[in-house]
This record gives C-alpha cells, sequence and structure tokens, in this order.
C-alpha cells in the first residue's frame, strides 16, 4: 500500500499540475480539499477520471466521492478495495 500511496501523490500533482508540491510535502492523512491541498471541484472530476483510466474504478456517486477523497490514505484504501485493473 505504501507504494499505492507514493503513487498517488505522483499522479495528483502531475495530473492537476501543483507546480508547488513535491511527493514529499503531502502526508498520507492531510484533506485533499479545503485547508490540506486546496483541491476544488473541478480536481475532483480529475480525480475521478484518474481513477477510471488508472485503475478501472468508476464512482458515480458524488457523496461517496467526498470520502473516497478525503486524503491519501482513504484513496489508497478505496483503490485496494476496489481495483479491476
Amino acid at each position: 500500500m505504501e507504494n499505492l500511496k507514493q503513487e498517488l501523490k505522483a499522479k495528483i500533482i502531475e495530473n492537476l499540475n501543483l507546480e508547488d508540491f513535491k511527493v514529499e510535502d503531502i502526508e498520507d492523512n492531510d484533506p485533499l480539499f479545503g485547508d490540506g491541498l486546496g483541491l476544488d471541484s473541478i480536481d475532483a472530476l480529475e480525480l475521478i477520471v484518474m481513477l477510471d483510466k488508472d485503475y478501472g474504478i468508476k464512482i458515480s456517486d458524488p457523496k461517496k466521492g467526498k470520502e473516497i477523497f478525503e486524503s491519501i490514505q482513504t484513496m489508497a484504501q478505496f483503490i485496494m478495495d476496489n481495483k479491476t485493473k
């Protein structure tokens, strides 16, 4: 799971063009939205596309997405439990 968390951090930085962040700047339990990385609803859509494309996971319920994208830790756990690729 540790490798997956590092991979997610790198993909988020790359896909969302977070040029001011490095993988080591993001803690596993930092909030992704709000006070954490400061992501917004457009970024959430990008994360949904990334999960579908890279891990074969489709998210159709916005409330579920809010839980999944709480932190790197919650994303990694969700991917481990649900990935199809």
